[in-house]
């Protein structure tokens, strides 16, 4: 783009320059998130309750939707989700009394979306 435009040709000028700007925040933004859903899999995995450790390598990052302007991750348990909500929140035994929950999920959540703000706000003021 030139320096000098003229005035009908101004509001062209204007679009194009906030295209360009939309299309390099939306990659920024689309990093941002990435990271943050990768850090969500390893706090999770480091919090996890273990007993044989298959729970916590259960974790991965799915890539559900991503358009040229965003993008959706899902952060799930492969093949132990069923043990999510127990593990989390705690459960009744089978002879009475309760195992007491051990959060893992919710704290994992809270920081990333915590770094997630950061991360964005950085790639945003350049």
């Amino acid at each position: 783009m030139s320096d000098r435009v003229r005035i009908d040709q101004l509001a062209a000028a204007v679009m194009e320059g906030l295209t360009e700007y939309a299309d390099l925040a939306a990659d920024d933004l689309k990093k941002a998130v990435k990271k943050a859903g990768n850090s969500v899999k390893k706090d999770i995995q480091e919090g996890a309750p273990k007993d044989t450790g298959a729970y916590a390598k259960s974790w991965s990052v799915k890539n559900v939707k991503e358009t040229s302007n965003s993008i959706e991750l899902v952060v799930h348990s492969r093949n132990r989700y069923q043990l999510s909500h127990l593990l989390e929140f705690g459960h009744a035994k089978r002879g009475g009394g309760r195992v007491p929950g051990k959060a893992h999920i919710a704290p994992a959540e809270e920081r990333a979306e915590r770094t997630l703000e950061q991360e964005i706000e950085k790639a945003l003021r350049g």
